[in-house]
């Protein structure tokens, strides 16, 4: 079960029928770190991880911002210089939406990690 694709279709099942607040279970480290970033972006409001014994829940308020969202599958590797050709397949337009990437120095966006000049796997696209 891929705990990532699973929480970002029911947060963009709970947008698109406009409720408010969304619960995701199970939640990994690997979440909360797509998570903040996504807090971090202003595509969803404060969200909250409450440890229950069986993996863990999230509590995550919805703004009503996202079009778009989901996992990367199968997870590309890439380097800086190609993020532009992954933008073109997921994102609708340039400069709209962001890449979740894995790199060595942690989650970012692809625009981070352009700054920075690293490649990484990519994990999600948000829109």
């Amino acid at each position: 079960m891929d705990i990532i694709a699973h929480a970002l279709s029911q947060i963009k099942n709970a947008e698109m029928k406009g409720k408010s607040e969304c619960v995701v279970k199970p939640v990994s480290k690997l979440l909360k770190n797509i998570l903040s970033l996504m807090h971090e972006k202003g595509y969803i409001g404060e969200f909250e991880i409450i440890e229950d014994g069986r993996g863990g829940i999230a509590k995550i308020k919805l703004k009503g911002a996202i079009n778009n969202c989901g996992a990367i599958k199968p997870r590309f590797s890439t380097s800086f210089s190609n993020f532009e050709k992954f933008e073109k397949r997921y994102l609708p337009a340039k400069g709209f939406g962001m890449l979740i990437v894995s790199t060595t120095k942690g989650i970012m966006t692809q625009e981070k990690a352009k700054k920075e000049r690293l490649g990484g796997q990519l994990l999600a696209y948000v829109y």
